[in-house]
Protein backbone atom coordinates (compact mmCIF):
# COMPACT_ATOMS: atom_id res chain seq x y z
CA UNK A 1 0.00 0.00 0.00
CA UNK A 2 2.75 2.62 1.39
CA UNK A 3 4.43 1.52 -2.21
CA UNK A 4 1.38 2.38 -4.39
CA UNK A 5 1.29 5.79 -2.45
CA UNK A 6 4.45 7.16 -3.25
CA UNK A 7 3.98 5.92 -7.22
CA UNK A 8 0.98 8.02 -7.00
CA UNK A 9 3.01 10.54 -5.69
CA UNK A 10 5.87 10.14 -8.46
CA UNK A 11 3.00 9.88 -11.33
CA UNK A 12 1.38 13.99 -10.03
CA UNK A 13 5.51 15.58 -9.30
CA UNK A 14 5.77 14.71 -13.34
CA UNK A 15 2.47 15.78 -14.51
CA UNK A 16 3.31 18.98 -12.73
CA UNK A 17 6.69 19.52 -14.44
CA UNK A 18 5.02 19.41 -17.42
CA UNK A 19 2.56 21.64 -16.96
CA UNK A 20 5.17 24.08 -16.02
CA UNK A 21 7.14 24.02 -19.14
CA UNK A 22 4.10 24.54 -21.28
CA UNK A 23 3.24 27.40 -19.19
CA UNK A 24 6.13 28.89 -19.73
CA UNK A 25 6.34 27.92 -22.98
CA UNK A 26 2.91 30.01 -24.13
CA UNK A 27 3.42 32.70 -22.21
CA UNK A 28 6.79 33.38 -23.53
CA UNK A 29 6.56 33.89 -27.49
CA UNK A 30 9.11 32.79 -29.55
CA UNK A 31 11.88 35.35 -30.52
CA UNK A 32 12.38 36.09 -34.00
CA UNK A 33 15.37 38.09 -35.53
CA UNK A 34 14.23 41.49 -37.27
CA UNK A 35 16.30 44.09 -39.27
CA UNK A 36 15.44 47.34 -39.54
CA UNK A 37 15.61 49.11 -42.57
CA UNK A 38 16.94 52.69 -43.23
CA UNK A 39 14.41 54.65 -44.62
CA UNK A 40 14.62 56.40 -48.07
CA UNK A 41 14.98 60.26 -47.89
CA UNK A 42 11.99 62.08 -50.08
CA UNK A 43 12.54 65.42 -51.21
CA UNK A 44 11.38 66.77 -48.35
CA UNK A 45 14.48 65.22 -46.13
CA UNK A 46 17.12 66.54 -48.46
CA UNK A 47 19.37 69.34 -47.17
CA UNK A 48 21.82 69.57 -49.77
CA UNK A 49 21.55 71.25 -53.23
CA UNK A 50 23.32 70.89 -56.16
CA UNK A 51 23.52 74.58 -58.06
CA UNK A 52 25.12 74.93 -61.39
CA UNK A 53 25.46 76.74 -64.83
CA UNK A 54 26.51 74.94 -67.73
CA UNK A 55 27.41 75.68 -71.44
CA UNK A 56 26.63 73.74 -74.48
CA UNK A 57 28.13 74.50 -77.92
CA UNK A 58 31.30 74.47 -79.33
CA UNK A 59 33.90 74.08 -76.19
CA UNK A 60 37.62 74.88 -76.11
CA UNK A 61 39.62 71.54 -77.06
CA UNK A 62 36.31 69.33 -76.67
CA UNK A 63 34.39 70.22 -79.81
CA UNK A 64 30.73 70.82 -80.15
CA UNK A 65 28.78 69.11 -76.70
CA UNK A 66 25.29 68.50 -76.35
CA UNK A 67 25.66 68.45 -72.57
CA UNK A 68 28.04 71.32 -70.60
CA UNK A 69 31.34 70.29 -68.84
CA UNK A 70 29.87 71.20 -65.38
CA UNK A 71 26.58 69.60 -65.62
CA UNK A 72 27.71 66.34 -66.41
CA UNK A 73 30.25 67.13 -63.02
CA UNK A 74 26.55 67.97 -60.95
CA UNK A 75 25.11 64.92 -62.15
CA UNK A 76 27.27 62.83 -60.71
CA UNK A 77 27.95 64.87 -56.91
CA UNK A 78 23.57 65.37 -57.20
CA UNK A 79 23.29 60.84 -58.18
CA UNK A 80 26.05 60.17 -55.12
CA UNK A 81 24.45 62.34 -52.44
CA UNK A 82 20.73 61.94 -53.51
CA UNK A 83 20.81 65.41 -53.75
CA UNK A 84 18.12 68.00 -55.47
CA UNK A 85 19.30 70.12 -58.73
CA UNK A 86 19.02 73.62 -60.36
CA UNK A 87 20.37 75.02 -63.40
CA UNK A 88 21.16 78.16 -63.88
CA UNK A 89 20.01 80.09 -66.98
CA UNK A 90 20.75 83.13 -68.35
CA UNK A 91 17.68 85.12 -69.68
CA UNK A 92 19.36 85.33 -73.28
CA UNK A 93 21.33 82.18 -73.31
CA UNK A 94 25.03 82.33 -74.33
CA UNK A 95 26.38 81.97 -78.14
CA UNK A 96 27.06 78.72 -78.93
CA UNK A 97 30.20 79.70 -80.94
CA UNK A 98 33.16 79.47 -78.57
CA UNK A 99 35.12 82.93 -79.77
CA UNK A 100 31.85 84.83 -79.60
CA UNK A 101 31.46 83.55 -75.98
CA UNK A 102 34.27 84.14 -74.99
CA UNK A 103 34.39 87.85 -76.59
CA UNK A 104 30.46 88.14 -74.40
CA UNK A 105 31.83 86.65 -71.33
CA UNK A 106 35.01 88.92 -71.15
CA UNK A 107 32.66 92.29 -72.30
CA UNK A 108 30.32 91.05 -69.23
CA UNK A 109 33.39 90.82 -66.96
CA UNK A 110 35.05 94.25 -67.71
CA UNK A 111 31.65 95.62 -67.09
CA UNK A 112 30.68 93.81 -64.11
CA UNK A 113 27.21 93.41 -65.33
CA UNK A 114 24.52 90.81 -63.69
CA UNK A 115 22.58 89.34 -66.59
CA UNK A 116 18.93 88.29 -65.92
CA UNK A 117 18.24 84.93 -65.09
CA UNK A 118 15.94 82.82 -66.74
CA UNK A 119 14.21 81.89 -63.55
CA UNK A 120 15.18 82.29 -59.80
CA UNK A 121 15.43 79.00 -57.33
CA UNK A 122 11.59 79.55 -54.90
CA UNK A 123 13.32 76.69 -52.23
CA UNK A 124 16.56 77.75 -51.22
CA UNK A 125 15.69 78.35 -46.98
CA UNK A 126 15.22 74.27 -47.05
CA UNK A 127 18.88 73.71 -48.10
CA UNK A 128 21.88 73.52 -45.90
CA UNK A 129 24.64 72.91 -48.31
CA UNK A 130 24.86 74.01 -51.58
CA UNK A 131 26.97 72.67 -53.68
CA UNK A 132 27.44 75.63 -56.91
CA UNK A 133 28.98 74.53 -59.61
CA UNK A 134 30.36 76.72 -62.85
CA UNK A 135 32.90 77.10 -65.89
CA UNK A 136 35.78 79.38 -65.31
CA UNK A 137 35.67 82.31 -67.29
CA UNK A 138 38.10 84.72 -67.68
CA UNK A 139 39.64 83.45 -64.40
CA UNK A 140 36.34 84.23 -62.71
CA UNK A 141 33.23 83.24 -62.41
CA UNK A 142 30.38 83.81 -64.73
CA UNK A 143 28.65 86.91 -64.17
CA UNK A 144 25.37 84.85 -64.26
CA UNK A 145 26.54 83.15 -61.69
CA UNK A 146 27.01 86.24 -59.53
CA UNK A 147 23.29 87.23 -60.61
CA UNK A 148 22.13 83.96 -59.35
CA UNK A 149 24.49 84.56 -55.52
CA UNK A 150 23.37 87.91 -55.01
CA UNK A 151 19.47 87.37 -55.74
CA UNK A 152 19.32 84.69 -52.84
CA UNK A 153 19.65 84.73 -49.03
CA UNK A 154 23.05 82.46 -48.12
CA UNK A 155 22.61 83.30 -44.61
CA UNK A 156 24.07 80.41 -42.43
CA UNK A 157 24.41 77.90 -45.51
CA UNK A 158 27.60 76.22 -46.61
CA UNK A 159 28.61 76.83 -49.91
CA UNK A 160 30.66 74.20 -51.58
CA UNK A 161 32.27 75.77 -54.83
CA UNK A 162 33.19 73.35 -58.06
CA UNK A 163 34.50 74.13 -61.22
CA UNK A 164 35.07 72.66 -65.03
CA UNK A 165 38.36 74.64 -66.25
CA UNK A 166 40.96 74.40 -69.21
CA UNK A 167 44.00 74.57 -66.92
CA UNK A 168 43.28 77.16 -64.39
CA UNK A 169 41.68 75.56 -61.63
CA UNK A 170 38.95 77.53 -59.35
CA UNK A 171 41.33 80.54 -59.86
CA UNK A 172 40.70 82.27 -57.06
CA UNK A 173 36.64 82.26 -57.87
CA UNK A 174 36.07 81.25 -53.93
CA UNK A 175 36.50 84.72 -52.74
CA UNK A 176 34.46 85.94 -55.63
CA UNK A 177 31.64 83.97 -53.81
CA UNK A 178 32.80 84.75 -50.60
CA UNK A 179 32.15 88.35 -51.06
CA UNK A 180 29.05 87.70 -52.66
CA UNK A 181 27.36 85.73 -49.87
CA UNK A 182 28.98 87.18 -46.59
CA UNK A 183 26.96 85.20 -44.61
CA UNK A 184 27.75 82.26 -45.99
CA UNK A 185 30.52 79.40 -45.13
CA UNK A 186 32.65 79.07 -47.81
CA UNK A 187 34.69 75.59 -48.00
CA UNK A 188 37.08 74.64 -50.06
CA UNK A 189 35.86 73.35 -53.47
CA UNK A 190 37.40 71.06 -56.47
CA UNK A 191 37.93 71.91 -59.58
CA UNK A 192 37.69 69.21 -63.09
CA UNK A 193 39.10 69.73 -66.87
CA UNK A 194 36.58 70.50 -69.12
CA UNK A 195 38.01 67.57 -71.25
CA UNK A 196 38.28 64.78 -68.81
CA UNK A 197 34.40 65.93 -67.90
CA UNK A 198 33.20 65.16 -71.49
CA UNK A 199 35.77 62.07 -72.04
CA UNK A 200 36.46 60.18 -68.90
CA UNK A 201 33.82 59.83 -66.60
CA UNK A 202 35.52 56.90 -64.20
CA UNK A 203 37.82 59.88 -63.53
CA UNK A 204 35.19 62.50 -62.85
CA UNK A 205 33.14 59.68 -60.39
CA UNK A 206 36.74 59.13 -58.51
CA UNK A 207 37.14 63.43 -58.01
CA UNK A 208 34.08 63.66 -56.94
CA UNK A 209 33.93 60.67 -54.20
CA UNK A 210 37.55 61.95 -53.09
CA UNK A 211 36.05 65.34 -52.47
CA UNK A 212 32.60 63.97 -50.74
CA UNK A 213 34.81 62.03 -48.28
CA UNK A 214 36.97 64.90 -47.75
CA UNK A 215 34.17 66.86 -46.81
CA UNK A 216 33.05 64.02 -44.92
CA UNK A 217 30.02 63.51 -47.10
CA UNK A 218 30.56 60.19 -48.23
Amino acid sequence: MKKFLVLLMMIFAVSGCGGSVQDKTSSEPEKVQTVEKTPVATNSDKKILVVYFSRTGEEYSVGNITKGNTAIVADVIAQKLGADTFEIKPATPYPDNYQECTELAKRELESNVRPALAKNIDSLAQYDTIFLGYPIWWSSVPRVVMTFLESNDFSGKKIIPFCTHGGSGLAGTAREISDACPKAQVLDGFEIRGSIAQSDPAQVESIVDDNLKRLGLQ
